[in-house]
């Protein structure tokens, strides 16, 4: 073994053994079960992760990866929630890491304040109403290099830019924007990616084995193999709206979800469109085996006072038996659980809507299944979003029990838009906003 493998297989083991007691002190918890009401779900106890200042977590894992946090703290960790097997226990996964927009001469800048953040996968333990970081693994290239969350290609992905949008930064091919996680039964990973969109296939200990992008992607320069097997068709995601959902069905086939309908034909139709895809992958076959029409509701419905229909997204899928899947459609303020059932029937792969030269496209029609698509049927299982005590910006759902969801937020890194994000001292400006485990009591079992 080199020393350099060594060396991160020490700061691994720093993180999974030292940082719960390194950092114990700065843990600040808070959270009470909140009533909902009758007949809907409920709140049956929050808890909620303290603070954790980035560096000290980031260079435990990656020694030197982070010379400047700018004062945030761990966060971001929501993305995605997924059980690691003992009671109370969750992989979750962050997102790229800290980032915003900052308009300078009428035009958003990307920020990243901490471009050597690695997206990392992170194991907690919630704990009263406590949320403890028990373990934590960084994403790497096969060659142990770091893989930051900075976008990957120009003319692609948003050009990044210094937390204060003066100074641009380099793109990285190896950049990932994760979002979705589970774990397989070789005890290996599997994260969706929201910059290709892409499929992340992860060792136990975090190094990169496969990313599978949309045909056509064309990524030159990463450290770890691609492979094009995902349709053409996904080069149309909207920018920053890539796959965002991942579940894992019993049988151990994935299904992807793209977070907002593609950009197809352009921009204008994306953001108009209440038409999203979900993708089925085999492992075994390394291929994508269905493809399938999701429909939102109508935006005002999702949440009452929204009248911007590309607000909605979604942002995480569960499996719950067999080919059934729960489905949360949400805003940034509202999120409500479907269930539907994937099927042989439904499956639209490789047919007319994955030709980008179809018109109309599978987003600009009205109404798809008037004209033949054959639109997943999906039943409303609960409205959280108007349950008290749930927070906003909901992506990560797990499944406990037949009647229990594990619920976690995104809280952006306590990061917000604009030119006072930071300080005159370059320092976060925090949100005051708090990521948080929120278990809710379903009023049926599913």
């Amino acid at each position: 073994m080199s020393p350099h493998a060594t060396g991160r297989r020490r700061a691994h083991r720093s993180v999974a053994m030292g940082l719960p007691v390194v950092l114990a002190a700065a843990l600040l918890a808070a959270g009470t079960a909140t009533a909902a009401p009758s007949g809907d779900a409920r709140v049956i106890r929050t808890a909620t992760l303290g603070r954790i200042p980035l560096g000290a977590f980031s260079n435990a894992l990656l020694p030197g990866s982070v010379a400047d946090d700018h004062g945030v703290d761990l966060g971001g960790i929501g993305s995605d929630i997924f059980p690691a097997g003992r009671k109370g226990e969750y992989w979750t996964v962050t997102d790229r890491g800290p980032n915003g927009q900052i308009k300078v001469n009428g035009t958003k800048r990307r920020t990243f304040p901490v471009p050597g953040f690695d997206p990392a996968i992170v194991k907690i333990r919630v704990s009263g109403d406590t949320v403890e970081v028990i373990d934590a693994l960084p994403l790497t290239t096969s060659s142990g290099k770091a893989v930051t969350g900075l976008p990957n290609q120009k003319g692609r992905d948003e050009a990044p830019y210094t937390y204060d949008a003066a100074t641009p930064l380099s793109y990285d091919p190896n950049g990932l924007d994760t979002e979705g996680v589970v774990q397989a039964r070789d005890k290996s990973f599997w994260l969706v990616d929201e910059y290709g969109p892409s499929l992340v296939h992860v060792s136990p200990r975090g190094k990169v084995l496969t990313r599978y992008v949309p045909k056509g992607l064309k990524l030159m320069g990463a450290g770890y193999p691609v492979v094009e097997a995902l349709p053409s068709v996904l080069l149309h995601r909207k920018v920053n709206r890539g796959f965002e959902g991942l579940a894992q069905l019993p049988g151990g086939d994935l299904v992807m979800a793209l977070q907002s309908p593609l950009s197809l034909p352009d921009t204008a139709a994306g953001e108009a469109s209440r038409t999203t895809r979900l993708l089925r992958f085999s492992p075994y076959k390394g291929a994508v085996t269905g493809e399938y029409a999701y429909r939102f509701d109508p935006v005002g419905v999702v949440d009452p006072g929204e009248d911007d229909t590309s607000e909605l997204k979604i942002s995480s899928v569960v499996a719950v038996g067999g080919d059934r899947l729960l489905v949360e459609e949400r805003t940034d303020r509202a999120a409500r659980l479907q269930l539907v059932r994937l099927g042989h029937r439904a499956d639209i792969l490789g047919g007319p809507w994955d030709d980008d030269a179809t018109s109309p496209s599978l987003e600009q029609l009205d109404d798809p299944a008037a004209a033949g698509v054959p639109v997943l049927a999906k039943r409303l299982v609960a409205d959280p979003g108007k349950v008290s005590g749930v927070p906003g910006k909901i992506e990560g759902v797990a499944r406990v029990n037949h009647d229990t969801l594990a619920l976690i937020n995104d809280n952006d890194f306590g990061m917000t838009d604009g030119a006072g994000a930071f300080d005159a001292r370059g320092r976060l400006v925090d949100s005051g906003i708090e990521t948080t485990v929120t278990y809710v009591r379903l009023p049926k079992g599913l």
